[in-house]
């Protein structure tokens, strides 16, 4: 099986596939970090302009599948160019549903845009920065083949996971306490759940990273396997 190790340059074609999946993943994480200040900000229209971008990564999955599935049937890719054409299309996949999952925490903002709690958003802007990070290091490993960078966003994923951990048990005591109520503490565990999925999906990004550098198919083979361990 050809490897993207010592390959040839990628054509003008698959040049220009990368560029379009580079600015996808910068909108995406835009929207990431939008959604977030909406939320700690309190900044209702925020929210809804950053709602509307969804649209804008719609339409750069709808024309990214295009342009790999006209690479595909004019019949000239092959081996390590066919891999990352079928994976490209993966890539897109988890890219739009982490602009959707950027529009639950929008939804969320507007909801809880009148919570007059003081601070009840601790953590939630570190694990969007750490969820930020992880996306732009996966979309980067991948358009630059780079199989180092993929397996240390999977190990940054172990952080985000144990934010996520230490959100609901923060968000707990304050409802013991009194602090925080019923549904105002799900709400707000709902945006720390938005972002450990959007870690996930950018997990899945940096295994196809992994098959196409290495040939090697890691899912489902635990975290030891996945970061070298």
């Amino acid at each position: 099986m050809q490897s993207f190790r010592t390959r040839d340059p990628l054509p003008r074609d698959l040049q220009q596939l990368r560029q379009r999946l580079l600015l996808m993943g910068a909108r995406v994480e835009d929207m990431i970090g939008r959604s977030t200040q909406a939320l700690v900000e309190r900044d209702i229209d925020q929210a809804r302009a950053t709602i509307m971008l969804d649209r804008k990564v719609n339409l750069d999955e709808v024309e990214i599948d295009d342009m790999c599935l006209r690479m595909l049937l004019s019949g000239t890719p092959r081996g390590a160019d066919l891999r990352f054409l079928t994976f490209a299309m993966k890539v897109v996949t988890d890219m739009e549903r982490i602009g959707d999952l950027a529009v639950n925490i929008c939804e969320r903002a507007v909801e809880l845009s009148a919570d007059g709690n003081p601070n009840p958003y601790l953590n939630i802007p570190e694990m969007a920065h750490c969820a930020a990070d992880m996306l732009a290091g996966a979309i980067d490993a991948f358009v630059h083949f780079d199989e180092p960078a993929a397996r240390e966003v999977i190990r940054a994923d172990d952080a985000l996971d144990e934010l996520y951990h230490q959100v609901f048990r923060e968000r707990m005591a304050e409802v013991r306490a009194g602090a925080l109520d019923v549904d105002r503490a799900v709400r707000v565990q709902n945006v720390a759940k938005y972002l450990e999925r959007i870690g996930d999906h950018c997990t899945n990004v940096a295994e196809h990273v992994i098959f196409l550098v290495e040939g090697t198919d890691i899912r489902h083979r635990g975290r030891r396997a996945a970061v070298g361990g």
